[in-house]
C-alpha cells in the first residue's frame, strides 16, 4: 500500500477511487491492490478501521479486504503456549524460540520468572527458557560429579553456610558476609 501525492501520479488523468468510484481530488491517496483509494475508503471489511492508519499492510481473501488482526482472527491458526499450555489466539503477539511459541507474558525464565527485555540473552535448555544466570548455574552443576557436590556441602557446613542463608547480611550491610571470618 502506498501513499502518493496527486501531482506525482504516473498518468496525468485524475484517478477514481476503487471504493466509492468518485474522483480523488484530495492531495493524498492510497494505492492498494493496483487501484487508487481515498484515505477514508480503504477500510477493513470486518472492523471498518482505516487501513492507511493502521500500517502499510492489508490482506485479501474471499473478496474481503482485511487488517492484519481480522485476517488472523478469521483465517489464522491458533496454537498452544509452550510454557502454560493455554491457547494462543491467532491474532495475539507471540515470542518464538526455535519451534516453541509463547504468550508475551509467559516468555520468562522458567526457573526464576525473570521477564526478558529486548536484548536480554536467554537459553532454551531441555525445552525450558532460562535466563543466563540460571542456565550457567545448571551447566556448572551438570558438569560436577556427585563427589564435588558433596565436597561443596561439607565446606559450606564448616563455614556455617548450610541452611542459614537467612542469617547472612545483605548488600550494603556493615555486618560480615557469610563465609567471612567474624
Amino acid at each position: 500500500m502506498e501513499i502518493k501525492e496527486e501531482n506525482k501520479l504516473p498518468n496525468s488523468g485524475i484517478p477514481e477511487c476503487a471504493g466509492c468510484q468518485k474522483v480523488i481530488r484530495e492531495r493524498y491517496l492510497l494505492k492498494a491492490l493496483d487501484q487508487f483509494w481515498h484515505e477514508d475508503c480503504l477500510k477493513c471489511t470486518c472492523c471498518d478501521c482505516r487501513l492507511g492508519e493502521v500500517g502499510s499492510t492489508l490482506f485479501t481473501k474471499a473478496n474481503l479486504i482485511l487488517c492484519k488482526r481480522d485476517y488472523l482472527r478469521l483465517f489464522g491458526t491458533t496454537g498452544l503456549c509452550s510454557a502454560c499450555n493455554k491457547t494462543i489466539p491467532a491474532f495475539e503477539m507471540v515470542m518464538r524460540a526455535r519451534g516453541n511459541v509463547y504468550h508475551l507474558e509467559c516468555f520468562a525464565c522458567q526457573q526464576c520468572n525473570h521477564r526478558f527485555c529486548v536484548g536480554d540473552r536467554f537459553y532454551l535448555h531441555e525445552n525450558k527458557i532460562l535466563c543466563e544466570y540460571d542456565y550457567e548455574e545448571r551447566m556448572v552443576f551438570a558438569n560436577m560429579s556427585s563427589d564435588s557436590i558433596a565436597q561443596m556441602k561439607r565446606q559450606a557446613a564448616r563455614i556455617g553456610l548450610s541452611r542459614s542463608v537467612e542469617t547472612c547480611s545483605g548488600y550494603g550491610s556493615t555486618e560480615p558476609v557469610c563465609g567471612e571470618a567474624k
